[in-house]
């Protein structure tokens, strides 16, 4: 930490969200102080209050919110008392904000220099061209590639990390005392994430800034953060610092976020036949311009498991859209059920879309917005099972138990829902449908530790008694340890290595497999430290590599 000063204090916070007419607590008197330079950790389950208490901050509430009462004193002015002029004129300058999904926070119809210059050009801080000299320097520093050039992109032309760090870069630009910092790894596969880690604490540091680390996964929160506050409930549960929390966590609730990642599944013994067949599938963007698959082979056994794990790039998505029909492969051959899978979404009947489902990486921009959660659900049931009234109202109601919301969201808007309970309803309407093969892609990547164990345990409880398979797309190590029963692990393309888990994560790996695995973080607070020193300049090289060479996620 850079000093003693205290640069925010939120003392006894209450913040209100209005649902049916009525106001919930969603933050209920919390104290939180930070100083200059210091990160604080903001760990919690979906719903905890996180990125609530973080947009608090700012002097902000969603749509729907209000603070009840509390003061937030910001180098000794209380937000609340400012007028909205002078709380705007803090935002994006003093106090910055890094949001959890950078895809839908840039504007996709302009370049990303113009939208990293934006603020700082407007309110006349500094003129265009020291601007874009300043960005540019930025974008060198947060490790992006070309960084000379890459502002002339669009934000769908760049991967999820760059895109990330642009963000971090626009947070940054006019040299602000706090940025709050929303789940910003999240999305992020392993090897990029901790090429983001490694730029924003290298950037935070140097800078001096003092910052809010939201996130739900602890292993990353004990590399970022000094101190550590654990939220439930919207309630402060247990605060200390990094090291002590990890060594000797006090608070029962604080020891069972500690434990989950303990999460296993048993290995199957049993022979399973074929569900999904995949044979030498290749497909290219743009006639033959980007090859984003080549050669790929694999099957997905009949009520298992099959886990796909890769960087951002390795065309793990790509593979998930081309079963689903989405995507038409260049060639290869797709069997289902002992009979050809039709390439084309158009020549599949309405049976067969109705045994494959997907359930999107985003459920930011998969749920329409102006439906509600009743009938986002409700449609597959229409579609598939032509249920109406009652009886859908009844089968959506156990839908929503069975994901753990209950029949009280029916009518919410995903507007008024956590990350976690809009994916959780994103899997529902997945399940809907009845599914024979569901493609889950990265549908845990942005849930808590406790939610992730949940859905797991459902999925798993799903295919026991249902006997789904799940064509399961994620980068989360630990994710794969719990739920797969076979794993393909996939590289710029191409297979690198097949296997049960067993046969995966049991040494000698393949070059490739092992660095997946040795970027994992775990649970120290140094680990980040030592991993950078020992293998951080190869890792931190192949992660810029991947994202020249085809690593983007929105080609």
């Amino acid at each position: 930490m850079s000093g003693d000063e205290t640069l925010l204090d939120i003392r006894d916070m209450r913040i209100e969200g209005e649902s049916d007419g009525q106001w919930n607590v969603l933050v209920d008197g919390v104290d939180l102080t930070l100083k200059r330079g210091e990160v604080l950790g903001l760990v919690g389950e979906s719903g905890a209050g996180k990125s609530t208490l973080g947009l608090a901050a700012l002097g902000y509430v969603r749509p729907g919110c209000r603070i009840a009462s509390g003061d937030i004193i910001f180098d000794g002015q209380d937000l609340l008392r400012l007028s909205d002029a002078e709380r705007c004129g803090l935002r994006g300058h003093r106090i910055s904000y890094v949001a959890q999904s950078a895809a839908a926070s840039f504007n996709p119809a302009h370049a990303l220099l113009r939208q990293t210059i934006e603020t700082a050009v407007q309110r006349r801080l500094m003129n265009a061209g020291a601007a874009r000299k300043k960005a540019v320097e930025q974008f060198r520093e947060l490790s992006l590639p070309d960084p000379e050039t890459i502002g002339r992109r669009y934000p769908h032309q760049v991967s999820g990390g760059q895109l990330q760090r642009v963000m971090t870069a626009m947070a940054m630009h006019c040299g602000p005392d706090l940025i709050v910092f929303d789940e910003p790894t999240t999305a992020l596969d392993v090897t990029t994430q901790i090429d983001v880690l490694a730029s924003i604490r290298e950037a935070v540091e140097a800078q001096g800034i003092a910052a809010i680390y939201i996130t739900h996964d602890l292993a990353v929160v004990a590399q970022m953060a000094h101190r550590i506050m654990v939220l439930r409930h919207g309630k402060v549960v247990e605060e200390a610092s990094t090291q002590r929390m990890l060594d000797a966590p006090q608070n029962e609730y604080t020891r069972s976020l500690w434990a989950v990642r303990e999460l296993a599944k048993p290995e199957e013994t049993t022979p399973s036949s074929p569900l999904l067949t995949i044979e030498g599938l290749d497909f290219s963007y743009g006639k033959g311009f980007v090859k984003a698959l080549d050669n790929v082979a694999l099957t997905v056994p009949r009520g298992r498991t099959l886990a796909v794990v890769g960087e951002s790039g390795s065309g793990k998505s790509t593979l998930g859209r081309i079963v689903a029909g989405l995507n038409v492969p260049t060639s290869g051959r797709l069997t289902f059920d002992g009979a050809a899978l039709p390439p084309r979404l158009e020549h599949r009947n309405k049976d067969l879309l109705r045994r494959i489902q997907l359930v999107h990486q985003s459920a930011d921009t998969a749920l329409n917005p102006r439906h509600t959660v009743r009938e986002i659900i409700a449609r597959p049931l229409e579609v598939f099972f032509d249920l109406r009234g009652e009886a859908c109202d009844r089968r959506t109601d156990e839908l929503l138990d069975m994901i753990e919301l209950g029949p009280r969201f029916a009518t919410r808007l995903p507007s008024e829902l956590s990350g976690g309970q809009k994916q959780r309803v994103n899997i529902a309407r997945g399940i809907a449908a009845g599914p024979e093969l569901m493609i889950c892609d990265e549908v845990t990547s942005a849930l808590d530790q406790l939610v992730q164990e949940g859905i797991l345990k459902m999925l798993l409880g799903l295919q026991a008694s249902l006997g789904v398979s799940y064509f399961f797309i994620t980068h989360d190590i630990s994710t794969v340890r719990a739920i797969a029963d076979e794993v393909v692990v996939m590289h710029r393309g191409k297979v690198v290595e097949v296997g049960s888990q067993r046969e995966i994560f049991a040494p000698p790996h393949e070059a490739y497999t092992e660095l997946l695995l040795g970027s994992a973080p775990q649970m120290r607070a140094d680990w980040l430290t030592e991993f950078l020193a020992e293998r951080g300049p190869v890792a931190r090289q192949h992660a810029q590599s991947t994202e020249r060479n085809g690593g983007s996620t929105h080609v």
